[in-house]
C-alpha cells in the first residue's frame, strides 16, 4: 500500500501544506529552520536538505514546507512528497524537542483569556493555512506574537491578517489591544 501524501497551497506564496494519514508531531509543533536542529528527526532534515527549503513546521498530520521563492515549486512539491514517503514510515511522531514547556500557572486571568480568545478565534484558521502563532509577551494590552509555519513569512501576516486579529482581540479581549510582531 503507497503512502498518500495530499498538497495543498496556503496564502503564503512561498509556503505549501502536506497532510498524511499518519502524524508528524503527536503532540505540541515545531519549526525548524537548519538541519543542524533536527538532526534526530531524518524527516525534517531531509527536507531541510532540499534546494530552496527554508523551513518546515510539524503540527499534529501536517507538514508545512516554505521556501526562499527562488524553488519551482511543482519540482519541489515533488521532492517533498519523495522525502515524505520514504521517512514518514519510520517517523517518531513522539520526537524531542528543545522548545521549553508552557509553565500555565504562572499566567494572570488577562493571559489565560487571551490564550482562550487565541485557541477559539485565532488559532484555528491559521493552523488551516499551514502556519500558527505563539504569544511571548502581554504587557499592559499589548501583546508581542511570533507566527509560525506557513505565516512565518507570508506576506499578509504583517498587514491584513494581522489586522484581522487585532480586531478579534479589541472585541473579544481589550479594545485598546496593540500586537507586535517578532520574528
Amino acid at each position: 500500500m503507497s503512502l498518500r501524501v495530499i498538497t495543498q497551497s496556503t496564502p503564503n506564496p512561498n509556503a505549501l501544506k502536506f497532510i498524511t494519514a499518519k502524524d508528524v508531531k503527536k503532540s505540541g509543533k515545531v519549526t525548524f529552520v537548519h538541519p543542524a536542529e533536527c538532526l534526530h528527526v531524518p524527516l525534517a532534515t531531509n527536507i531541510l536538505g532540499l534546494p530552496n527549503v527554508t523551513a518546515v513546521h510539524l503540527f499534529e498530520n501536517v507538514l508545512t514546507v516554505t521556501q526562499d521563492g527562488f524553488g519551482d515549486w511543482p519540482v519541489l512539491e515533488s521532492e517533498v512528497v519523495e522525502v515524505v514517503k520514504t521517512f514518514l514510515p519510520g517517523h517518531d511522531p513522539e520526537f524531542a524537542t528543545d522548545e521549553v514547556e508552557v509553565d500555565e500557572s504562572s499566567w494572570t486571568a488577562d493571559r489565560r483569556k487571551l490564550e482562550d480568545v487565541f485557541d477559539r478565534e485565532i488559532r484555528p484558521g491559521l493552523q488551516a493555512d499551514g502556519g500558527d502563532i505563539v504569544i511571548l509577551e502581554l504587557v499592559d494590552h499589548i501583546i508581542t506574537v511570533k507566527y509560525e509555519g506557513a505565516c512565518g513569512s507570508c506576506p499578509s501576516s504583517r498587514t491584513g491578517t494581522l489586522q484581522g486579529i487585532e480586531s478579534i482581540l479589541r472585541h473579544e479581549f481589550h479594545p485598546d489591544t496593540q500586537i507586535i510582531t517578532v520574528d
